[in-house]
């Protein structure tokens, strides 16, 4: 396996979720054994040695590779969610998108000071969601180590957005 087979099997959905947008599916990947597994692993051997205290994923396919990873390497995992889907006391970080704002959101108690973070998700578009998570993580006094992507689209620049940390994306599309 490898990062070409992976890239071969994302699937391009014209048109969704609106008109002109080109949606990257990863439900291919997740389908195969085997690309899941070579997602997960790519990304697990870059924290074998130096693992985080804990993986922060963003709703809603970042859960899907950030509950594998807090797995396989024994870490925590923090969901970063939606405006209102968490159940307990919340702490929220507002970020403006093309088309108006949104609101994301994690538990008051989901990182300890000094705790050691990896923010994971499919996707890095305009590193929007992904600053305001940064933003949620850092006011709880948590330290990011580093973004995880599946997939990049470098013609979008968010990684120019999130310059201040280290980013690492399986796949970029330019």
């Amino acid at each position: 396996m490898s990062v070409g087979a992976i890239n071969a099997a994302i699937r391009d959905v014209k048109d969704f979720p609106k008109e002109g947008i080109i949606f990257k599916d990863i439900t291919p990947v997740l389908k195969s054994e085997k690309l899941f597994r070579e997602v997960i692993d790519i990304i697990a051997a870059r924290y074998e040695k130096n693992k985080p205290d804990s993986f922060a994923a963003i709703e809603s396919r970042g859960f899907i590779f950030g509950s594998a990873l807090a797995y396989k390497l024994n870490c925590g995992f923090i969901p970063v969610r939606k405006k209102g889907k968490l159940p307990y006391k919340t702490i929220e970080e507002s970020y403006a998108l093309e088309y108006g704002t949104a609101t994301i959101e994690i538990h008051e108690d989901a990182v300890k000071p000094g705790e050691k973070i990896v923010v994971i998700d499919d996707l890095l578009a305009t590193g929007g969601t992904a600053g305001a998570s940064a933003r949620l993580i850092e006011r709880l006094g948590g330290k990011i180590e580093r973004f995880e992507f599946v997939i990049e689209l470098g013609f979008l620049k968010g990684r120019a957005n999130l310059a201040k940390y280290d980013v690492n994306s399986i796949i970029v599309v330019d």
